[in-house]
């Protein structure tokens, strides 16, 4: 796992300017241009048609009731478009401003003739940085529209299965394919944590060894993860559960059951995330205390040394004085006035007792094991 070496940040979503009207359908500059899929389908059939407006889309899906369908739109880059997906599709002007508003918390919304969802995605991009993503569904009794903001391939699985005619999907109608495209949302939120688990053991594995400048950034950057996905997984779990409490006829008793077990999920989620909180926590500690464990090695290091030059400073420092041995006015000797200034070997003397001295010291510290600077793991 690539540690970073930059402070993480995450996107930050333009809103429209306060007072402004509600229902304004704005497009950001840098949207990208909207790409357009419909997925037509029974037990027996399966095609895929690309159409330029929604015009066409409602065209097509009334001339063929008796078929599912799925709108797969990527993409924000066209106003018109969505003003006549709007108007088409008797979408309110209020949840299309939320679908293109960039972020909302995931929700649900009912209203006549379909059932506005709204689920956040999130994964790592190339860059090892996360990709927190709006996906909107409005499901109806014989389509489902989804709407995402990148050209992301969340529903890959998904639509290998319609593909491949794998289980129920073909046979069951809209509302079970809404509930597959939600529940693989929520499947996508797994390999991201078992992602940044590896990255925490390996974090806590640096922590331990070699900690650097960098690794109270990395920590604060895993907690700051941790904090955005728990927002968006409780969000995720609370609609979920506001879907299943709601009796709506879009969805059958077998979806109903399936979308239990999504819910499921989302609860196995959020017991993960609140682990990885402590284990969030724990790294803190660790890196405090193995700042201070170097920290207590620096200052065992520079105690030891000042401690060995303490008598020796303390002897440079006596004969430092220079007390004469015979008074200059009289002449008279001072016996008591440091007599070894004037003895032949009273420099090696000195030398060799502050040699004594040292040798001493170092053995005695060595015996109280205080000399071993040596790693221990």
């Amino acid at each position: 796992m690539k540690f970073p070496h930059k402070k993480i940040s995450f996107k930050k979503h333009k809103k429209s300017p306060p007072g402004s009207a509600p229902g304004m359908i704005a497009v950001a500059d840098d949207a990208q241009n909207p790409v357009l899929k419909v997925i037509s389908y029974n037990q027996n059939s399966l095609s895929i048609f690309d159409f330029g407006s929604a015009a066409q889309i409602k065209a097509h899906i009334d001339s063929r009731p008796e078929l599912s369908h799925w709108v797969e739109i990527k993409g924000y880059g066209d106003k018109k478009l969505f003003e006549d997906l709007s108007s088409d599709f008797n979408i309110h002007k209020l949840e299309m401003e939320d679908v293109l508003s960039g972020y909302q918390s995931p929700k649900i919304e009912e209203s006549d003739p379909h059932l506005f969802i709204v689920s956040r995605a999130i994964c790592y991009n190339a860059e090892d940085e996360i990709q927190d993503e709006q996906i909107s569904f409005f499901i109806a009794s014989n389509y489902v529209i989804s709407i995402q903001e990148k050209t992301s391939d969340y529903f890959l699985p998904v639509l290998d299965r319609l593909n491949q005619n794998k289980g129920i999907i073909r046979k069951s109608g809209s509302s079970y394919l809404g509930y597959a495209l939600i529940d693989a949302i929520v499947d996508n939120y797994f390999p991201f944590l078992e992602r940044l688990g590896n990255y925490l053991d390996e974090l806590e594995d640096k922590l331990l060894t070699a900690p650097d400048v960098y690794s109270l950034q990395n920590i604060q950057a895993s907690k700051r993860k941790l904090i955005l996905f728990r927002r968006i997984a409780w969000s995720e779990r609370e609609k979920l559960n506001d879907l299943l409490r709601t009796h709506n006829d879009l969805f059958s008793d077998l979806t109903r059951r399936y979308l239990r077990d999504t819910y499921d999920h989302t609860i196995q989620v959020m017991d993960i995330i609140e682990s990885y909180r402590e284990i969030t926590a724990s790294l803190m500690d660790i890196y405090l205390s193995s700042v201070s464990n170097r920290l207590n090695k620096v200052m065992k290091v520079l105690t030891i040394i000042s401690t060995i030059f303490i008598p020796l400073t303390f002897i440079v420092g006596l004969y430092g004085m220079n007390f004469a041995l015979n008074d200059p006015l009289t002449g008279k000797t001072l016996p008591m006035n440091m007599p070894e200034l004037y003895s032949p070997y009273g420099y090696i003397s000195v030398i060799v007792a502050m040699l004594i001295i040292v040798i001493f010291q170092i053995y005695y510290f060595y015996k109280k094991g205080w000399l071993d600077f040596r790693e221990k793991y």
